[in-house]
């Protein structure tokens, strides 16, 4: 509610205190997803201070603002050195991975123009913002199926797939539900055979792969040195280590860029021309991206690299030896999934949460993809990679009498019935405790229950609850 009169910065700031209370810690490594910690404080704190030096400054004119063209082509510059491109290489910084990938679609989508009704060829383990951008922008995507044993792209699974519609083909590196990296070599080459165009979704891995390689990890080459190659995603908000949203989206050629972009002369106003989504958006981000790059050098990236490959092969190797659990695939990046045939992943995160350790749950899909548990390992993990290790045995031991999650037939039942679109806000939310999520009751927080039904049912009508939940939240119906 607005106050009638304003009110101090010291009470906001023990009000804001009393709000992020019970959110996840955002430092220290015991949330292993979300948020990227380097263990820096010097390095946040050069980041923190360089984006509020910057947070007032408009990046809707860089004719304006000349500073961010400055920093832009810095960040963008390193970026590209360090991905298989030089200073010359065409870029754009955009507010994350979602905004990359969808900018990286809409160019592939405009270079196009003769395709009427155009596609995307997707790995199944694609993350989720191709299917966003498809959405958005009128393109159909076409998702193959993956290796079931690796869970990498299939190189004749998306050679098959291609048609005269596809305008894009994406591989990854590494995909985000088990950290491994697509075979992006061979698939860039089929995709230039076919003249089409290739994006490497290395959100996640971009500024992570490199810095492992040179502490010992055998990664394939996945970036623009790739032969065929067209594009690539990096967030820097993840293992840059910068403030959100930091990303960079590298291309080929000037000619991809512009695709890219958006003009509009067609309106009284101003001209409008943006390099991304955001017309207004502060240069705050940046100024952050480009403090951190500056702040930890390559030095500070080279020990964070070392220490996220320790990490990851000593968690790797200590799941590998707890009863019931297992890694699946065999992650090139420090995204594990653990997976289990005979124990209650669903509850096990509970049971982690409560011993202080965030993991995070990711439902089935298909026969081929099962439920599994999601960790990212960061700079800082190595501290604390064997206290997690122990709270992942202890809840394995805690959740062993469970068995493999089964959800309830009849609540299943119930919810296939349910016709959603006669639902208000209200009704939602008073249906929730009945499938195990009450926010104010003394399970707040546990969400094995509401996992175990959503595994259990379609993903079109997973979308669905998730939505109307979604809505429920921001109402006033479901408090907490």
């Amino acid at each position: 509610m607005l106050p009638a009169v304003g009110r101090p910065a010291d009470e906001l700031l023990a009000e804001l205190g009393k709000l992020t209370a019970a959110d996840l810690p955002t430092r220290g490594g015991r949330t292993a997803a979300y948020v990227y910690d380097s263990g820096r404080p010097e390095v946040r704190a050069a980041a923190e201070q360089a984006y509020v030096a910057m947070m007032e400054v408009n990046g809707l004119d860089p004719t304006a603002f000349p500073s961010i063209v400055a920093l832009e082509r810095s960040v963008v510059g390193a970026v590209a050195a360090r991905l298989g491109g030089d200073a010359a290489t065409p870029g754009i910084f955009t507010s994350g991975g979602t905004e990359s990938i969808i900018l990286a679609v809409k160019a592939a989508r405009d270079a196009r123009p003769e395709v009427r009704d155009p596609k995307i060829v997707v790995p199944v383990t694609a993350h989720a913002a191709f299917h966003k951008a498809g959405r958005y922008l009128g393109v159909r995507v076409d998702a193959v199926p993956v290796d079931p044993t690796t869970f990498r792209a299939d190189p004749a699974a998306t050679a098959a797939a291609c048609d005269d519609s596809t305008v894009l083909v994406v591989v990854s590196a590494p995909s985000y539900a088990h950290g491994v990296v697509d075979p992006v070599a061979e698939i860039a080459a089929l995709a230039a055979e076919r003249g089409l165009p290739c994006h490497v979704d290395a959100c996640v891995g971009g500024w992570l792969l490199p810095w492992l390689a040179e502490a010992g990890a055998d990664i394939a080459p996945f970036d623009l040195s790739v032969p065929g190659v067209t594009s690539l995603s990096c967030d820097l908000h993840k293992f840059g280590y910068a403030p959100k949203g930091a990303s960079v989206l590298l291309f080929r050629d000037e000619a991809m860029r512009r695709a890219a972009y958006y003009a509009c002369a067609g309106w009284p106003g101003y001209t409008v021309v943006n390099s991304t989504i955001q017309s207004s958006k502060g240069a705050g981000p940046l100024a952050g991206a480009w403090a951190t790059l500056q702040a930890l050098g390559a030095d500070g990236y080279r020990e964070l690299g070392r220490a996220t490959l320790a990490a990851t092969r000593r968690l790797i190797d200590g799941v590998d030896a707890i009863d019931g659990l297992t890694v699946l695939g065999s992650p090139d990046a420090s995204l594990v999934a653990i997976g289990s045939d005979t124990l209650d992943l669903f509850a096990l995160a509970d049971a982690a949460r409560e011993r202080g350790f965030y993991l995070q749950p990711q439902l089935s899909l298909g026969a081929d993809l099962p439920a599994n548990l999601h960790l990212t390992l960061t700079g800082v993990s190595e501290q604390g990679v064997d206290a997690l290790l122990a709270v992942i045995a202890e809840a394995a031991e805690a959740v062993r009498p469970l068995g493999p999650p089964v959800p309830s037939p009849d609540l299943v039942g119930l919810v296939a019935e349910i016709d959603f679109t006669d639902l208000d806000d209200a009704s939602f939310a008073a249906l929730l405790p009945a499938v195990g999520f009450d926010p104010s009751g003394a399970d707040a927080g546990k969400m094995a229950a509401v996992n175990r039904l959503l595994d259990a049912l379609p993903p079109a009508t997973r979308e669905v609850i998730v939505t109307r939940f979604l809505s429920a939240l921001y109402s006033p119906h479901l408090g907490g």
